[in-house]
């Protein structure tokens, strides 16, 4: 499928006789997950990030499928001829929207993440951070169908870092795919499908944090929510939830990391007809509240 991203045998080396810095890589990127990054400096998972964002071609082996794919560095070029709401705008023109459209989707995203007051600041003299959070909006203008994301919350504050964690959740409730690297190992613990390390070039798969170490999962909510007669859990709900149990017909008990219960509620509440939230509760992985 053109929506599933797929390497096969990909190595990466620079240069005819330079060292390989990935080998033998196989991965498989599916609508609708989460995928986390890890391992140490230097080996490899930023080539391999640009790679599946297809910014770097392999050395060897294949890439299939065609995502639509935006990719988010960890250091933004900053350096470009506009303003961050012309950019945002040309770049929105360019996915399709009329120019009106584009100005609106450009003030929407800058606001979302708090950089409306540099709207008309030139990006050559916007901070580390307001340069991040308009790498950010761009990424996600198009609606990409996978979200790549090296380090792109280096930068950002507090209420930016909270609020890229609720558009991960956005993107993967819409069936989008996203896979990122970053250097907390909490960010968004227990809401990903999968993890791996890279090491030596080589990509290892290991379990998630939820499935290895519940203490690793961090923070989730627990929702209670009864449907309207003969509905159905909405789809978005379905793949935002951890869990979901049904304890008697038409009432779910949904489980979510914290940092995506936004993204549910908003789901749940906005179906059509809505569904009923009957509780929300923040619990710790130890159990607490």
């Amino acid at each position: 499928m053109e929506r599933d991203l797929q390497l096969d045998n990909v190595g990466r080396r620079y240069g005819l006789r330079g060292p390989w810095v990935l080998r033998g890589i196989h991965l498989t990127l599916t609508p609708g997950t989460l995928t986390r990054m890890e391992g140490p400096n230097g080996t490899g998972k930023s080539t391999l990030l640009r790679i599946l964002a297809r910014l770097d071609a392999p050395s060897e082996g294949k890439v299939k499928g065609r995502p639509r794919t935006a990719y988010v560095p960890e250091r933004f070029p900053s350096a470009l001829p506009f303003t961050a709401a012309g950019y945002l705008t040309h770049l929105a023109t360019i996915h399709g929207l009329t120019r009106a459209s584009a100005q609106r989707a450009a003030a929407d995203t800058l606001e979302r993440f708090g950089a409306a007051v540099h709207a008309h600041t030139p990006m050559a003299q916007l901070s580390k951070g307001s340069s991040q959070k308009v790498a950010v909006a761009q990424a996600l203008l198009a609606e990409p169908e996978l979200l790549v994301l090296d380090e792109a919350w280096t930068g950002l504050d507090a209420a930016a870092r909270a609020e890229l964690e609720r558009a991960v959740a956005e993107r993967t409730a819409a069936g989008g795919a996203v896979v990122f690297v970053d250097h907390d190992p909490q960010r968004l613990a227990g809401a990903t499908d999968a993890v791996y390390a890279v090491r030596e070039g080589r990509l290892e798969r290991r379990t998630t944090p939820m499935a290895s170490d519940p203490a690793a999962a961090g923070p989730h909510v627990v929702v209670e929510a009864q449907g309207p007669a003969g509905g159905r859990l909405p789809a978005d709900a379905h793949r935002t939830a951890t869990t979901a149990e049904e304890p008697e017909p038409g009432a779910y008990r949904l489980t979510v990391p914290a940092s995506h219960s936004d993204v549910l509620l908003r789901t749940l509440l906005s179906a059509r007809p809505p569904w009923h939230v009957v509780s929300v509760r923040h619990e710790t992985p130890e159990g607490g509240r």
